[in-house]
């Protein structure tokens, strides 16, 4: 007996091992939450592909809501074309 099941979740970190300023990017781009006081990231919600970004100073992002591996690498693409400005400076390597 073969179960269907459908994708709906698809939960995916990055590193873009950079630092982000994170009041610009809430700031200059929109659908931007951040209340550094209330969560340590800034929240960015895409609407094609719906998906949620937590943005973290480090560099470091968690995408979710994706349905599809091809729909996480166009939220992070999105993503990083929508903050890049806000980059404040390269990180080292982590070893």
């Amino acid at each position: 007996m073969a179960i269907k099941f459908n994708i709906e979740n698809i939960v995916a970190s990055a590193n873009l091992e950079v630092e982000l300023d994170l009041y610009g990017i809430a700031r200059e781009v929109e659908n931007v939450e951040y209340e550094p006081e209330q969560f340590p990231g800034a929240i960015l919600k895409l609407k094609d592909p719906k998906t949620s970004l937590l943005l973290f100073k480090n560099g470091k992002l968690i995408c979710t809501g994706a349905k599809s591996a091809a729909d996480v690498e166009r939220a992070i693409n999105k993503a990083f074309s929508l903050i890049k400005k806000q980059i404040k400076r390269k990180l080292p390597k982590e070893k």
